[in-house]
């Protein structure tokens, strides 16, 4: 973790000429920051298997209001360098992100100067096909829409493949996830989920399950990733 540490603290004075040193002399220290990410990537992993370790890849960094004016005057070079030493802590570690590696900075007025908070999530990215519209019309079109991490994915035809692999419909990468995973099927009022044989299976509203109905409302996971679905009334 040192050597991590030190790599990162020698980009930061080589990018910002000592200007950090100055401005942080009673704040919050960059290099605080850094270790309680590493702290936080080590204090929330999920094995997924004998030789692969999931960890969490979107941060968020919640800070004083005196803090975080300081830290925005150095625009993206302190998030991009915290994002160079989170991946090689990925990587000494051997660890596997799930997907690209996110780090923003908010405010938190009941902080005080000094002290700041890091919360983290697994997100993987997620890819429709290039056949998928994703355009408002087309959501608001479409009978079943289904919600990942707040993006709205609508199902034009009766069904729907979602996977890791390239020729899934709904491209999902999140190292739990199967080349292909499961299947929404669309028939009439009928909306359901179906595992196509993948490593790690289903679970919707909590249940393990291989093929499953599903309401408007329902949540099915595949790997870490939750997908919630919305059925429109007219199917209700």
């Amino acid at each position: 973790m040192a050597g991590v540490l030190q790599r990162f603290e020698q980009r930061l004075e080589n990018a910002v000429t000592g200007a950090f040193t100055r401005v942080f002399r009673s704040s919050v220290q960059p290099v605080e920051i850094a270790a309680a990410l590493q702290r936080e990537i080590d204090n929330n992993t999920k094995v997924l298997s004998r030789d692969r370790t999931l960890v969490p890849n979107d941060f968020t960094v919640e800070l004083s209001p005196h803090d975080h004016e300081r830290l925005t005057q150095f625009g993206s070079t302190l998030a991009n360098e915290l994002s160079t030493l989170v991946r090689e802590h990925i990587s000494e570690q051997r660890y596997t992100a799930a997907g690209e590696i996110l780090i923003s900075f908010t405010q938190d007025e009941a902080l005080h100067t000094g002290r700041f908070h890091v919360n983290s999530r697994a997100a993987a990215d997620v890819t429709p096909s290039p056949s998928q519209a994703m355009t408002d019309t087309a959501i608001r079109r479409a009978s079943v829409v289904l919600d990942i991490g707040g993006l709205r994915h609508p199902i034009a035809g009766n069904r729907l493949t979602i996977g890791r692999g390239s020729t899934a419909d709904l491209k999902i990468d999140d190292p739990g996830i199967s080349r292909n995973h499961a299947e929404v099927r669309v028939s009439g009022a009928s909306v359901s989920v179906h595992d196509l044989g993948s490593t790690n299976g289903i679970t919707v509203d909590g249940r393990r399950v291989t093929d499953a109905p599903l309401a408007n409302g329902s949540q099915f996971r595949l790997g870490n990733t939750t997908i919630t679905v919305s059925i429109a009334e007219e199917q209700l």
